[in-house]
């Protein structure tokens, strides 16, 4: 490579960074950059020791909540309860100090699930009464607030409460009232005056008329620009304009359907949990619409994800598979075989993250594992648990982030930063 395309290359980096205001190594939202639990950073552990990477800091005071970290422009985002009412919070990440807690709405009893979305100069979440909240980064300020249920058309909060992370497309915001009336919305993320809302018609028998625990998606699948979601009925697609394009209905259950769908081209993967299963969805041109078919279904033997998700690395999805459980699993995705699965190595259902090569498996009991993301074999690089303290009680759900080279582990009140970068 030359000198010049060096330079050329640096500053194509430096103007998207100016453009939007994010440093490479930032995580605005869930699951990332692109919502696919993706890092990009390299130069990370191989391995691990065997008491873990260096533990860097640790914050207390955050209240009950699965919420994970948003970071972006040199601060950490999260949610979380306390004095029976539910919070966004601003940490500044040199000091490990709180700038703002902003109110959402009430607090509910185990804390909200939602990871903030950061996008210019607003934070936005969803708590888990309803409450869609747009907050001014520098200030905590609350901008704007709109309901899913009686502003937005949904039709009940799910058993477990409103999930949801917020996606910004542009000047829209994205997100799933849920229901027939009012499946998915778009906002204008400045103002929350309604763009449009999308009815949803009859798209089989199984699961609720509600949303689930999911997050939308952006695809451009059979060459329509469309938002994806899975919600309690299904997985849907809805164009940019507003119009129900599909829905697919096998894949839901009656009681809690929560994977974030993994996207390429014109495919989509999708699984759930409580005895259901995994399917490989192709969408292709309908006339002026999209149809989805059914290119294979796994069973609840074969792979069934519960709320620990998946990731897409080359040309395979790696994910956690089994109720309430989280054997890691490699998966050919175009053919549904399954490469390799493994006893896993800690207890109850495992989140999934994807950095440098490998996989970063979080479970319920708060064990972290690294595995190698290859499908050769299932290649187990090291474990370590985070230390037991008062405020880290009950299951540790919430997904890990990757950041700068630190790994951040948040388990209820208390978060954990540690150093994975490589010497």
């Amino acid at each position: 490579m030359t000198q010049r395309i060096r330079w050329a290359l640096a500053a194509c980096t430096l103007v998207v960074m100016i453009e939007t205001g994010l440093l490479a190594a930032d995580w605005p939202q869930w699951r990332g950059p692109n919502r696919d639990g993706i890092c990009t950073e390299t130069g990370l552990l191989k391995e691990w020791p065997k008491d873990g990477p260096k533990l860097l800091w640790e914050i207390s005071g955050l209240g009950p909540g699965y919420s994970t970290v948003s970071i972006a422009h040199g601060r950490l985002y999260t949610m979380g309860d306390r004095q029976r009412r539910q919070y966004v919070y601003a940490y500044d990440l040199s000091t490990r100090k709180e700038l703002w807690a902003a109110e959402v709405g009430a607090s509910h009893n185990d804390g909200p699930r939602c990871a903030p979305t950061v996008e210019e100069s607003f934070v936005y979440a969803i708590g888990t009464s309803g409450d869609v909240v747009c907050v001014a980064a520098d200030s905590g300020k609350v901008v704007w607030t709109k309901n899913l249920l009686t502003d937005l058309g949904g039709a009940s909060n799910p058993r477990w409460k409103f999930s949801e992370s917020p996606l910004i497309d542009g000047n829209r915001l994205l997100c799933t009232p849920g229901g027939r009336q009012a499946v998915m919305v778009a906002l204008n993320k400045k103002t929350s005056d309604v763009i449009w809302q999308c009815s949803m018609p009859d798209i089989g028998g199984n699961g609720n008329d509600e949303a689930g625990y999911s997050s939308v998606m952006i695809g451009h699948g059979a060459g329509v620009k469309q938002y994806v979601q899975l919600t309690n009925k299904g997985v849907v697609g809805v164009s940019a304009d507003g119009r129900f394009l599909w829905g697919y209905n096998r894949v839901a259950n009656s009681v809690a359907n929560i994977p974030t769908p993994v996207i390429d081209g014109d495919y989509v993967f999708t699984s759930t949990a409580y005895q259901t299963g995994s399917a490989l969805l192709q969408l292709t041109a309908d006339g002026g619409g999209v149809k989805a078919r059914e290119v294979y279904w796994l069973d609840k033997d074969t792979f069934q994800n519960h709320h620990g998700g998946f990731v897409k690395v080359g040309d395979h999805i790696y994910g956690g598979s089994n109720h309430n459980k989280g054997e890691p699993t490699c998966i050919e995705m175009k053919t549904g075989k399954i490469v390799w699965h493994a006893d896993q190595p800690g207890r109850g259902s495992g989140c999934v993250l994807y950095a440098d090569g490998h996989l970063y498996f979080r479970y319920e009991n708060g064990l972290m594992a690294l595995v190698e993301a290859t499908p050769a074999k299932y290649n187990l690089k090291g474990t370590f648990t985070p230390p037991a303290r008062p405020g880290a009680r009950g299951t540790a759900w919430a997904h890990p982030v990757i950041s700068d080279g630190k790994l951040y582990l948040r388990h209820a009140d208390v978060l954990f930063c540690y150093d994975v970068k490589a010497e």
